[in-house]
């Protein structure tokens, strides 16, 4: 569905800058920009995605992964098309690599089909219909869907819903202000500490702006913050790297923030890359844990424990997880620990 968008500038000649995310695109007359789903056409961008829905799912909360975010509910979860990023791990890479063409989407010449549209009132509805306690925009870069998670976002609140975005974190200051104020978590992904990881895995020159987004997000708007890092072997696992990224998690958000790192299993492009030795998130969650960081997270693994949340003053198992269930074993009034009363930096009903 097609939509002007609300961030760009006019140029010379035609063209238009595009502000959403850190790319900054500027696009000539009848091109698109790095994300493939905004288009000039006579010196207006539009949105080629609007109401335009890949995918819809009931998840459990702690699929995303949020583990701290209103733990145990189910969530409306919604992907569209395209991305900022080219990840070579993605996934969602049918998603994530489609690019528009007549009669729907393609990847590399090979149909993916057409969307479902919906609109944000039925979004909001089938959320509530289904039970779910909000709506999380995932599977893709929710960030290039800007106009339409935002409008979903606004009848959401109103609906008394929560409100998530699983993201990348490359969009820019300005649309994070724009949905500051209707976003209720902000699970980003960190896929290194410096500009090797990205360059090598994302094809993005620099992760700063990545960084600092999170912490307008976590600082100004006071949105809940988790952080993923998807441990791929030979580019993103030694350890100056991973303790790089907890300091930082540390220092820059906060030691009570969730850090889940993940094992890698071969996607996309980067299929002829081993799945990570289990020993190696590990780890790295050992790594979290040595900087200071209170809950640190190993995901894709068979084991439970790793993902099983501990008081950091008492010690005593609070949520226990098993996959993707969760039971609050130990959790008090306004999200605190049963047992000693430390704030476990829970947000949701207690």
């Amino acid at each position: 569905m097609k939509r002007e968008t609300i961030l760009y500038d006019r140029l010379e000649s035609g063209a238009v800058r595009c502000r959403v995310c850190q790319w900054y695109c500027r696009i000539g007359e009848g091109k698109p920009g790095v994300c493939g789903t905004r288009l000039n056409e006579k010196g207006t961008l539009y949105t080629l995605i609007y109401g335009e829905a890949s995918s819809i799912n009931v998840d459990p909360i702690e699929k995303k992964p949020l583990f701290h975010f209103h733990p145990t509910t189910q969530v409306f979860s919604l992907g569209t098309w395209g991305c900022n990023f080219h990840c070579r791990h993605c996934q969602n890479w049918q998603l994530s690599y489609a690019r528009p063409s007549d009669g729907g989407w393609k990847v590399k010449g090979a149909s993916q089909g057409r969307g479902q549209e919906i609109t944000p009132e039925e979004s909001v509805s089938m959320a509530r219909g289904y039970g779910c306690a909000g709506i999380a925009w995932t599977y893709n870069e929710p960030a290039i869907w800007l106009e339409y998670t935002l409008d979903t976002a606004r009848l959401a609140h109103q609906a008394g819903l929560y409100t998530a975005y699983v993201t990348n974190g490359y969009m820019s200051e300005e649309a994070l202000d724009v949905m500051g104020p209707y976003l209720d978590a902000y699970r980003v992904d960190v896929k290194g500490f410096g500009a090797g990881p990205y360059q090598e895995l994302a094809r993005v020159p620099r992760p700063e702006g990545i960084l600092r987004v999170a912490e307008r997000a976590r600082h100004l708007w006071g949105m809940h913050l988790e952080v993923v890092t998807n441990i791929v072997p030979s580019i993103n696992d030694d350890p100056g790297q991973l303790t790089a990224i907890a300091e930082w998690i540390r220092d820059a958000l906060g030691p009570d923030t969730p850090w889940h790192v993940t094992r890698f299993f071969p996607h996309a492009e980067l299929t002829h890359l081993p799945p990570t030795p289990v020993d190696t998130v590990l780890s790295a969650r050992e790594l979290g844990l040595a900087a200071g960081l209170h809950f640190v997270y190993a995901g894709n693994l068979a084991s439970g424990r790793a993902e099983s949340s501990f008081c950091p003053r008492c010690g005593k198992l609070v949520i226990k997880r098993s996959g993707f269930h969760a039971e609050l074993v130990a959790v008090a009034h306004g999200g605190k620990c049963r047992y000693c009363g430390a704030d476990l930096n829970l947000r949701g009903r207690f």
